[in-house]
């Protein structure tokens, strides 16, 4: 028997009669067709023995259809799914005809990088539960030494606890630079347990319900200065410590005094031996600027800013004679007995009330006790700024600046029993000290 034609795109089932082909004495088409049961009925649509090309068309296709629906409907209802999408911690429930997580992603918008965890993988199954872990760039302090480490966990809590296989002091340093000050972790990580703050040597709990470190230390008042730092690190008992650092850096300025030179110079005008200051020195001034940090009141860091002189010395200048001494004179007329000259190699005595007074007080005062110093104007000598005029008087010889601390006391004293402490008028008054 030959087998059934298939139908097809360009089969048309028309049932076609051929005249040359009919015997003789059937030329024409019987009035009815012979009746068939069901089977040979459905064979004979099949088969074209008793009716049309185009109801047996139109047959196989409803045939053809009905399959077609009942395997469609079968593979609809195996392919249609329900699953739990978790992107970061944001659960969704949704429905997919995905056939893989790959998929699902795609129709959801997900994307995933090389350090982004996925879970599962593959296949997806109806009920599945997705979880997507977006990595995130955290700083993490170990040591007190900062670096950039990649993270997939949603919170601080967790992220320290990934962490702590490093060993020493980790830390999760919070950033500012976000232009408000304020302190953020990372990649939003979140403060998930309970939790405390440490600033300034003080430990306050964090209230209920705060989970971002700036919230924290808003609600506990904590004011951080511009250089402060925020850091978490693991506490006791499952807590974790948010850690405020104190950071000061300021200029600190000091001064140096810088001492003056002292020069001399040559005075034709002076004697020889005589010198006198004729410019006073000054000390000069250095002045640094340095930069100096300090954490929770510590010094961690000093480095130099500037470093110059800001008022130079001014060098002292002394003049020293260079005129030769003149020749000494002849000696004056004898004295009255009480303010002679005493013969060579006998002590000058004054004699009177004088030898009470306090002639060193005024020796300080006139000359700061030097009795060789003469004047700038080259006028005055010795312990009590004799002029040579009054020097004489008294019965001295050459100059007053030469002769020896105890003779220029003895003619002190003769000049004050002569014309008292008016001789002088500024330091006079010491003599009674």
């Amino acid at each position: 028997m030959r087998p059934l034609p298939v139908p097809g795109t360009t089969d048309v089932w028309n049932r076609v009669r051929f005249p040359s082909l009919t015997p003789a004495g059937d030329t024409a088409e019987t009035a009815t067709e012979p009746q068939l049961s069901p089977t040979a009925s459905l064979r004979s649509r099949l088969t074209g023995s008793s009716d049309s090309g185009r109801a047996r068309l139109r047959l196989v296709a409803a045939l053809s259809a009905a399959l077609v629906l009942a395997t469609g409907t079968a593979v609809t209802a195996q392919a249609h799914k329900t699953v739990t999408l978790d992107v970061d911690g944001v659960e969704t429930r949704v429905t997919t005809f995905a056939g893989s997580v790959e998929g699902l992603l795609e129709e959801h918008d997900v994307t995933v990088g090389t350090r982004d965890t996925v879970a599962p993988d593959g296949a997806l199954q109806d009920g599945s539960d997705v979880v997507v872990r977006h990595a995130r760039l955290v700083t993490v302090r170990t040591d007190g030494v900062d670096e950039s480490v990649w993270t997939t966990a949603l919170s601080a809590d967790e992220a320290l606890e990934a962490l702590a296989g490093r060993g020493g002091d980790v830390q999760l340093v919070a950033s500012r630079s976000n232009g408000t000050g304020r302190p953020f972790l990372a990649g939003d990580l979140t403060l998930d347990g309970p939790a405390d703050v440490l600033r300034d040597g003080e430990t306050l709990p964090v209230p209920d319900g705060v989970t971002d470190v700036a919230t924290a230390l808003e609600r506990l008042g904590v004011v951080l200065g511009e250089r402060d730092t925020v850091a978490v690190r693991p506490g006791a008992d499952g807590r974790v410590t948010v850690v405020v650092t104190r950071v000061v850096v300021q200029d600190v300025t000091t001064t140096v005094e810088l001492p003056f030179a002292s020069v001399t110079q040559d005075d034709a005008g002076r004697f020889v031996g005589q010198k006198a200051v004729v410019t006073e020195g000054v000390a000069g001034v250095r002045t640094v600027v340095e930069r100096v940090t300090t954490v929770d009141g510590v010094e961690t860091a000093r480095e130099p800013v500037s470093d110059q002189v800001t008022q130079a010395p001014v060098d002292e200048v002394v003049a020293v004679g260079s005129k030769p001494r003149p020749a000494p004179t002849p000696k004056a007329a004898a004295a009255p007995a009480a303010e002679s000259a005493p013969a060579t190699g006998s002590p000058v005595t004054a004699g009177g009330d004088a030898d009470s007074l306090n002639w060193a007080a005024l020796a300080k005062c006139e000359s700061g006790g030097n009795p060789s110093i003469v004047s700038a104007t080259g006028k005055y000598h010795g312990l009590y700024q004799f002029s040579v005029a009054t020097w004489q008087a008294v019965g001295g010889a050459g100059l007053p600046s030469d002769a020896s601390a105890e003779e220029q006391t003895a003619r002190a004293k003769m000049l004050y029993n002569r014309s008292g402490a008016g001789q002088w008028p500024h330091c006079g008054k010491n003599l009674f000290s």
